[in-house]
């Protein structure tokens, strides 16, 4: 049975401890096939980022250590803004990546987390997650080289309301411009689990969003943990698989070269 975790963070992201070889072994101990090793990378001064001309040889030197084991993807998350996209596209052209995912961590200038009280107080939720919608959109537009956009109803993670989700019944205006603009260059979506492990039992994206993008004809779907502990890789993933299934999808996406490749859900 093929599984593997496509959203992975170690000692070398900004917000995690997690040995990288205890992280690749924890992988093995699970019997997945493939991890996709996604340290962060957002160009905002509250977070360092690693120096990516030492950390790829350091990956690459992982892949063949553990070749006979499990396959190890050279990827990154990367924190996505339409304000600084030339940037981003020249890192993303820069280096020898496997796999990108996409993310939107905040907000033009405010960061979702950090940030939250700014963003969330004096507006309603409609405007605010508005607001996320529509600079995702942007990003979509301008960010060139990511594969898959990563939890794209992040901001449901830090809300400030009674309900934070993301309902496509509230936004799906938004939604639909944004998973087709995905679609339409030939871009994909994560089940990301670590909903799990922030008390709301559930995947990012919801299970209407994930089927309104099969609906659309999405067909590029990942699955990752978002670990950053090493207890916390591969969580899930079998439940995502078969969320994936229960959506109408047949196919898992790997990535080999950036490029989309199709492996049968079990």
């Amino acid at each position: 049975m093929f599984r593997a975790d496509y959203h992975v963070h170690t000692e070398y992201s900004f917000d995690s401890e997690a040995p990288i070889n205890a992280v690749i072994e924890r992988a093995i101990a699970l019997g997945l096939k493939e991890i996709a090793v996604t340290d962060h990378v957002d160009f905002d001064p509250r977070y360092y980022i690693t120096d990516y001309n030492k950390y790829i040889p350091i990956i690459e030197a992982l892949k063949e250590k553990y070749s006979d084991k499990i396959n190890i993807l050279t990827a990154v998350e990367l924190g996505l803004e339409s304000r600084m996209s030339d940037k981003l596209n020249k890192f993303m052209a820069d280096f020898p990546f496997d796999f990108v995912i996409g993310s939107s961590h905040g907000v033009g200038m405010l960061d979702v987390y950090y940030d939250r009280t700014r963003l969330f107080e004096g507006r309603s939720k409609k405007e605010a997650y508005g607001i996320y919608f529509e600079e995702l959109y942007k990003n979509i537009l301008t960010c060139f080289g990511f594969n898959v956009y990563g939890h794209i109803d992040y901001i449901s993670r830090y809300g400030m309301y009674d309900d934070n989700s993301v309902k496509y019944s509230e936004f799906g205006d938004y939604i639909d411009e944004c998973l087709k603009a995905l679609i339409d260059r030939g871009l994909g979506i994560e089940i990301n689990t670590s909903g799990f492990r922030y008390g709301i039992e559930a995947t990012y994206p919801s299970v209407d969003i994930l089927k309104r993008y099969k609906e659309l004809g999405g067909e590029i779907l990942t699955c990752g943990s978002d670990s950053h502990r090493v207890e916390d890789v591969g969580d899930h993933i079998d439940y995502a698989y078969h969320l994936a299934s229960e959506s109408g999808f047949r196919y898992i996406t790997v990535f080999r070269q950036r490029k989309p490749e199709f492996i049968g859900i079990d």
